[in-house]
């Protein structure tokens, strides 16, 4: 299945990237995924479409993220949320008159999808901890990339690990934020559980051994 961007910006724009994303779910198949870090919801339409492919109608997306930059954000270390190229600054500027980034924006986008859609907006050092994990199946984690906030989110997925489900984690190896590699490392370690590094370091997919 070929990855689109939607005319947005996505963290998956290294060619091939995006396919190699879809494979690693499609290996897995599951019916409740939770994505922390949506961005501009380019990611959770590619795997709406990939769910609803494999399962019908019968799947759920849930999406999880700050959805704006604020006070009380600023210590996370959110991507560039403005476009370089100069038409899609026209487009959400002046045609859609809105930000991309909005969860107003990427409700728009998943409409397709919505009665199998729940999107959340919130910081995930404490919004993840009100989630019920025990059916979620599969986690991409590509929210805050700070230490702590790693730390957090995988410590919250852990019922997803241990119930036979997948966490696959993006940045592994950022050059910029190195507290994402520690807390995997150190997550994997203190609880025994499998990792595989993936796409030149890109993605570490957590597992049970």
């Amino acid at each position: 299945m070929k990855y689109k961007k939607y005319f947005r910006k996505t963290s998956l724009k290294q060619k091939g990237d995006g396919e190699f994303f879809l494979k690693e779910i499609q290996k897995k198949n599951p019916k409740i995924f939770l994505e922390v870090g949506v961005f501009h919801g380019v990611t959770a339409r590619n795997v709406c479409e990939l769910l609803s492919k494999i399962h019908d109608n019968d799947f759920k997306y849930i999406g999880l993220d700050l959805f704006e930059k604020n006070e009380e954000n600023k210590s996370e270390i959110i991507p560039n949320t403005n476009f370089s190229n100069p038409l899609k600054k026209i487009y959400f500027r002046y045609i859609r008159r809105q930000d991309p980034y909005s969860i107003e924006a990427v409700e728009e986008l998943l409409k397709k999808f919505k009665h199998n859609v729940q999107l959340i907006k919130g910081n995930s050092n404490s919004v993840l901890k009100e989630i019920d994990m025990s059916k979620v199946e599969y986690v991409f984690l590509d929210g805050g990339h700070d230490y702590k906030t790693v730390k957090n989110d995988l410590d919250c997925c852990r019922k997803v690990i241990n119930n036979n489900g997948t966490i696959l984690c993006d940045d592994y190896n950022l050059s910029y934020a190195p507290g994402v590699k520690k807390a995997i490392d150190e997550y994997v370690k203190d609880n025994n559980y499998g990792c595989e590094i993936l796409r030149n370091s890109r993605f570490a997919k957590i597992e049970k051994k």
